[in-house]
Parts: structure tokens; sequence; C-alpha cells
């Protein structure tokens, strides 16, 4: 039995109150004037403040405008709209169309101008007349409302680098669709015309004709959801009725990267030397184009030189489809030697699922550096040597 342990020893509670029921930690004092219910029932009610007040215009967007929080203030209005009229009533004559008899008379009594000074005001004034023209027809086809500015197609107003980009509207890709199914022109002539990317053009092609598939066959179209997505962004419009019918959607000629360039090369010419853009092509590859054939409409280049020759624009026009003619006969003329090529060489066995077509190979192929096109396995490529170690990449020699 073990050994009784004295009272006296153990130490009395100031209280009787148990010591499990005693807390650890007094609870705090609650703030029932603040609690979080009323906390949330602010929040709701400011939400719903603001949705009956400022909030109340993204309800009901503008016809022909986005609907982004960018473009408005903290009042619900349209910023570029006050601002269009506020510099309207600022100053009355800006915007309004100059008289051309009064600008001409004012040139004609300034003896500091030349006859070609004055020739070039004039026609700087055509100009911002046709575009102040086009700018007030554009306005009026959208309800009054201007075209948005930069600042406008920002649909998150704390990421200031995100723009949104406008797309193809719907009558924009029903004209390039007529442009290339109907009345069959080239995909370079339609997108040079409306200044849409020659891969955008097709991909639009592509689309109308299946859309057009569906609707004989009977399926059905979501048009109002695309109603609704393209009503919130940004577009590209085709107005005919207008004096400028055709918006430029994107730039259509960025030159593309080609894998022949992505090598590092060191090539000494002599400061005497005019070195072109064709010469820097031949530094690459022998057979690499120079960047004005490289582009994917090099007819645009052309078409300027033709300008600064003095050509007028029936005459460029002339000198274009008769270019693009002679372009069409001699594609098919290539396709057709194709054809026949693979007729005279591949050796097509017919198969139950697929036809197998067998060409006779030489391995011998390789060309003078066993770098040639026509050896087996070229297609699978070869390492460049600019980087490699032991291998002499300063020039030995100068051209």
């Amino acid at each position: 039995m073990p050994p009784r342990i004295s009272p006296s020893r153990l130490t009395q509670p100031s209280t009787c109150e148990c010591f499990r029921s005693r807390p650890r930690n007094p609870p705090a004092v609650r703030d029932f004037h603040a609690s979080a219910r009323h906390e949330v029932t602010r929040l709701r009610r400011g939400m719903y403040d603001w949705l009956k007040g400022p909030g109340k215009v993204f309800r009901k967007p503008l016809r022909g405008s986005t609907n982004y929080l960018s473009a408005y203030n903290k009042t619900g209005d349209l910023v570029r709209v006050r601002k269009d009229n506020r510099d309207d009533r600022t100053k009355p004559g800006e915007g309004i169309e100059e008289d051309e008899t009064a600008a001409s008379e004012r040139d004609q009594n300034d003896q500091s101008l030349t006859d070609d000074d004055r020739d070039m005001r004039a026609r700087e004034r055509e100009m911002a007349r046709q575009t102040r023209k086009a700018e007030d027809e554009e306005t009026e086809a959208r309800g009054g409302v201007p075209r948005e500015r930069s600042i406008d197609m920002r649909p998150y107003p704390l990421n200031q680098h995100f723009t949104s980009q406008p797309v193809l509207s719907e009558a924009l890709r029903e004209q390039l669709n007529v442009q290339v199914a109907v009345e069959e022109r080239d995909l370079s002539s339609v997108a040079a015309s409306f200044g849409v990317d020659i891969r955008r053009v097709a991909a639009a092609v592509r689309l109308k004709t299946i859309e057009k598939q569906w609707e004989d066959e009977g399926k059905p179209l979501a048009k109002p959801y695309s109603d609704a997505i393209l009503s919130m962004l940004p577009t590209t419009p085709f107005q005919p009725e207008t004096a400028n019918p055709i918006t430029p959607h994107e730039p259509i000629n960025d030159l593309p990267v080609h894998p022949h360039t992505r090598q590092q090369l060191f090539y000494p010419a002599s400061e005497s030397r005019q070195f072109t853009r064709e010469d820097a092509a031949k530094v690459f590859s022998a057979k690499l184009l120079p960047a004005d054939q490289r582009i994917p409409l090099p007819m645009l280049v052309d078409l300027e030189k033709w300008k600064l020759e003095g050509l007028d624009r029936q005459q460029r026009q002339a000198r274009q489809v008769q270019r693009d003619r002679d372009a069409r006969e001699e594609a098919a003329a290539k396709e057709t030697a194709r054809v026949e090529w693979e007729e005279r060489t591949q050796r097509v066995v017919k198969g139950r699922r697929w036809d197998f077509a067998f060409q006779d190979i030489s391995a011998e192929k390789v060309g003078r550096d066993g770098r040639g096109r026509e050896a087996v396995g070229y297609r699978y490529g070869m390492p460049h040597v600019d980087r490699k170690r032991g291998v002499v990449k300063i020039p030995t020699s100068v051209a």
C-alpha cells in the first residue's frame, strides 16, 4: 500500500471552482455594434448602390462600343464622349472644315512659300478633311459614340499592360469570303486590300465555308452567343457606304525568322563594298532569298516602287492584275509538272485501307558536303557547327 501524502503539502485553491471547468483564456469582449453581420450588410448595400448608380451602364452596353471599366469614370459617364464634348466647347473652331478659298488666299499672299509648298499644303488640307469626314461618318454609324482610344481597350484597370486586340467583324468576314470563294481572288491580293494577315484570311474563309455548309444541312448555329461576344470586344468594321470602307486590321508584312538565319556567322566585307540584303541572304545560304522576297506580300514593295516611278492608280492595278495572272499560271504549271513526275517515278500499291507509294532512292546522293537535299535522312536535319569546339569561327579571308 503506497504511503499517504500529508494534506499540508497540497496547495489549496482560492475558490471552489473546478480546475477542469476553469477557462484557460478569458473570452474577449464582443463588440455588438460592429459585428461581421453588419459588415457584410454594409458591403452588400454598397454593391447594390453601385449597381443602381454608376454600374447601371454595364447592364445595357452602348451599341458599337466596348463595355470595359477603364472607359468609364466613377460617375458612370463615358470618358471619351465627355472629353470630345469638352473639346468642342473650349475650341469651337477645331474640327470644322476649313474654307479652301481662304486657306488658298492666305498661302498665295505668303511670299515665303514656293509653288511646291502651296501644293503640299493643299494636299495636307484635303487629306485632313477626308480623315475628319471619315471619322464623323464612323461616329455617326456607331450611334454617336467615338471610336475607342488605346486606354479604353484595357479590360482590367489594375493591369495597364494588357490591351484587348480587335477581332474581325461579321461584315468583314463575310466580305473576305465573298472576295475569295465567290469572286475567286488571290489570297495575297485580298490580304493586301483589306489589311488582314493572309493566314487569318484563309482561316476566316474556311470557317465561313463550314458555316454555310451547316446552314445548308440545317444544323443550328450559335448566333446569339457570337453576337454577344462581338458586342463586348473591339472589332474591325467593314463599311462600304462610307468614304473609307476598309480599316487596316493588323500588320501584314512582318518578316518571318528563317532557320538559316539563326546561326552565328562572322563575314568580313571591305568598307568600299556595298553590302545589300541580297548579299546578307547569300552569306547565310546560297539559296536563301533576300528580305524583300521573303515577306508574306512582296507585291507591296513593287506597288510602292511603281508609285515612286510616277504610275497612276489604274496603271499600277493593271500591272498587279497581270502579275497575279502570271503567278497563277506558273503555279498551275508547277503543279502539273509535279503530278507528272510522281506518276513517272513512284509506284503506287493499292491497299485495303491505304495506298503505299514507293520511290527509288540512292544513298550516294549526299552532295559535296554530305548535306544534300536528296540524301537519305535529310529531313531529320543536322546541327550547326557555329558553337562547336575545335572549329575555326573567325574569318580567314576577305571576300
